[in-house]
């Protein structure tokens, strides 16, 4: 776990290609970690530090994670199944790591209006009280566009 992730570029969308609407998504995210907000910036500057926010022009959208660092249940509660049956109807167990879509079409729209052609991903993460936590984990990320 990490306190920032920077991606390698993303290719952008050309400008004669239409989108109403532009996702980045999270995959894997772990819920097994202390409760953060994920700040997004696409195309930011090098050296983006802490502390930046909503004011930041490379800012595109933020995701919450309700982090769960400590088991509080009876022995085994904490421990997510490897397996699972295909007709088994509950819920998945409540670490298993999710995915997250986060809207970011303004930003993506100005990136290309501005003549980008790539741009890198900052996720910078922060506890309740605003200050830089470790808690960033998931195994990918990917933008998607809609028609």
């Amino acid at each position: 776990m990490v306190d920032r992730f920077v991606s390698k570029a993303l290719t952008l969308p050309s400008r004669d290609q239409y989108f109403a609407r532009a996702d980045l998504v999270f995959y894997d995210l772990d819920h097994s970690v202390p409760t953060y907000e994920g700040r997004i910036f696409l195309g930011a500057k090098r050296g983006l530090k802490h502390g930046a926010g909503i004011e930041e022009p490379s800012y595109a959208g933020s995701y919450f994670t309700f982090g769960d660092d400590r088991c509080h249940g009876d022995v085994g509660h904490c421990e997510v199944p490897t397996e699972r049956d295909p007709f088994d109807l509950r819920f998945a167990h409540h670490l298993t790591p999710g995915a997250t879509a986060v809207t970011v079409t303004d930003r993506l729209r100005q990136l290309i209006e501005e003549g980008n052609e790539e741009a890198k991903v900052t996720v910078l993460a922060y506890g309740s009280d605003l200050e830089p936590i470790e808690g960033l984990s998931f195994t990918r990320l990917r933008l998607l566009t809609y028609a």
